[in-house]
Formats: structure tokens, C-alpha cells, sequence
């Protein structure tokens, strides 16, 4: 009997076919076409892989699957996928570690970069009609060469930054549940600092952590306080990590220097979100670090890779393996 994949995101079908042309021979493709729980669980009912990319999977989609052997998120957190009821349901998880860290680093940079020195407001002044140069800037732009660093969560990701950001002459701080060997932080030219330190000395801080109940809200108008008032924030971790309304206020109260965001509590960002306000230091963008062409095929191996496994009976491998 054919084994079926179902990608439970809406894709346009030329994207869909580039998957399509990547999946094992011999098994059905379909993908999602209509928003919402109801057309993912009409679309989970009698496949056998589900893949889940920025879309929610919650329990009531899993009981909904009939056959399902695997549910794989393309990518790599997986506070989207209710995994509590996949262990239920006997549903395995897996992910695919590893192969989003460059385009999600080089995203970073960007962001810093557009940060620091004023790029987003210098381009939405000017497609309005207005040059705003030397004398029209609402904040002072800044070198990131020769600044220290903080990065906050280590693994794939943050290390993958770290190496980049190195280039710039930085000092690298990082934090992580579980700190390096020395040997380890030599490997990688970075220093350890509890959160509370990292936040003081940081010019610019990096989240690049896994959202979990720690981690909810680490962000907020305490710890937002903590920083440098020329400091610069950058989430292309979770949405959840950051307060969003205390960071609204750290912009516009002159708390912190600017903010770059690129993922959100709610997704896609709700037109009325505070967010979405004319704020001069904040850059925002549609969850798009992990977005790149150069990486597409890649990460949609391994993913094939895994359910193959899957299909033949064996694990898939410990560094995907979630549940």
C-alpha cells in the first residue's frame, strides 16, 4: 500500500512541487490549501507523515490522524507541535537539527546591522519621499565592530552567530542552561555570563533560545531595564521569549537603543498589533530567517531521510529524534 506525506502548511504549489520532487519514490504528496485545524485534520486523517512547518499542531489535528507514523517539523523548534499528545497517540516526532543555523545566523547579522545603523528607517523615510541623512536620524547609529555581543541560548544556532560575529572584532558573550568547558569556550572564542550579566555588558543581545516555560517572557520591562540604553534586541528565537507590549514601551520610553523582531507570540502578526505602530528603532519582519533557497533541498532531505527510516522500521536518528 502507497505510503502518503502531507505537509500541513499552505504552500503555493510550485513550492509544493519542489518537495514533491524531493519525496521518496513511491509515496503520495499532498499539502495544506485552506487554513485552520478542520482542513488540517481532513488533510492528517489517513496519512502516514505529516510534515509542520510555522503552523500550530494541536492535539485535537493528532487524534484526527488514522494512521500516522511520524510527525516532522521542518525546522527546528517544536513549541508548535502539541508533543504531549503525540506521545498519546504513539506518534513520533522528529526535526531537523541543524539545518537552519546559517540562514537564522546570517538573518541575525542583518538585523543587527539594520539596527545599529539605521537602515530600516533610512528605507521607509525614503520610499516615503523623504532624506532624512545627517541631520534627520531619531537615534544615534553605531559600529558593531569592536562591541560585546550576547548571546542567549547556544546551540546550533548561537554558535553559528558567534562564529560570524567574531569577524567584527566582538567580544562574544553567551548563555545557556548548561555553560561550555573551558575548552569548549576557547573552541569558540566566547565567555560565559549569567543572564543578568550578559544583559548589563551587551551592545547588542542575540535570542537565539528554544521557547520553554523558562524562557516565556525572559524579555520583559525588568530585565529590558537591565540594558544598556544604547543596546540593541534581536529575536529570531520564539515570539513568547519577548514581551511584547513591555518592549513597545522600552522603545518608545528610550530604554533600550532599537529592536529588530522576526517572530511573533501571535502568527501571522495581527494588523492591530502594537508592533505595527510607526516606531522609528523598531524593525519587524514576516518569520523569514530561515528562509533560503540555498538551504531548501537540504533540509528537505533529511526530513525524506527520517521518514524513510520511518518507513523501514528503524529510528530515526538521535540528533532529529524528538519524540
Amino acid at each position: 500500500m502507497t505510503e502518503k506525506i502531507v505537509v500541513l502548511d499552505m504552500m503555493a504549489e510550485a513550492r509544493a512541487e519542489q518537495v514533491r520532487a524531493l519525496a521518496p519514490p513511491g509515496m503520495s504528496f499532498s499539502w495544506g490549501s485552506a487554513p485552520g485545524d478542520e482542513a488540517m485534520k481532513a488533510l492528517i486523517a489517513d496519512a502516514d507523515y505529516a510534515i509542520a512547518g510555522q503552523v500550530a499542531v494541536s492535539g485535537d489535528v493528532l487524534r484526527a490522524a488514522k494512521k500516522l507514523k511520524l510527525l516532522h517539523k521542518w525546522g527546528v523548534g517544536v513549541d508548535n507541535l502539541d508533543l504531549e499528545a503525540a506521545r498519546a497517540c504513539g506518534i513520533k516526532v522528529a526535526r531537523t537539527t541543524g539545518s537552519n543555523a546559517v540562514p537564522v545566523a546570517e538573518f541575525t547579522l542583518g538585523l543587527t546591522l539594520a539596527s545599529l545603523r539605521g537602515i530600516s528607517f533610512g528605507n521607509a523615510e525614503l520610499k516615503q519621499g523623504r532624506w532624512r541623512g545627517l541631520s534627520g536620524l531619531p537615534m544615534q547609529t553605531f559600529l558593531l565592530s569592536g562591541k560585546t555581543f550576547g548571546i542567549v541560548g547556544f546551540g546550533a544556532i548561537g554558535k553559528t552567530v558567534a562564529r560570524i560575529i567574531r569577524g567584527f572584532g566582538c567580544t562574544v558573550l553567551y548563555n545557556k542552561r548548561t555553560p561550555l568547558t573551558p575548552a569548549e569556550e576557547a573552541e569558540h572564542g566566547v565567555t560565559y555570563a549569567t543572564m543578568d550579566d550578559l544583559l548589563a555588558r551587551s551592545d547588542v543581545v542575540s535570542l537565539n533560545c528554544p521557547l520553554t516555560p523558562e524562557t516565556k517572557n525572559l524579555i520583559n520591562k525588568t530585565t529590558l531595564q537591565r540594558m544598556k540604553k544604547t543596546a540593541v534586541l534581536i529575536n529570531v528565537a520564539r515570539g513568547g521569549v519577548v514581551a511584547e507590549d513591555d518592549l513597545v514601551w522600552a522603545l518608545k520610553n528610550g530604554v533600550i537603543h532599537s529592536a529588530a523582531m522576526d517572530v511573533y507570540e501571535i502568527e501571522p502578526l495581527p494588523p492591530d498589533s502594537p508592533l505595527l505602530q510607526p516606531i522609528d528603532n523598531l524593525t519587524v519582519t514576516p518569520h523569514l530567517a530561515a528562509i533560503a533557497v540555498d538551504v531548501f533541498a537540504s533540509s528537505v532531505q533529511q526530513m525524506m531521510h527520517n521518514i524513510l527510516c520511518v518507513s523501514r522500521g528503524e529510528p530515526v536518528p538521535e540528533r532529529d529524534a524528538v519524540v
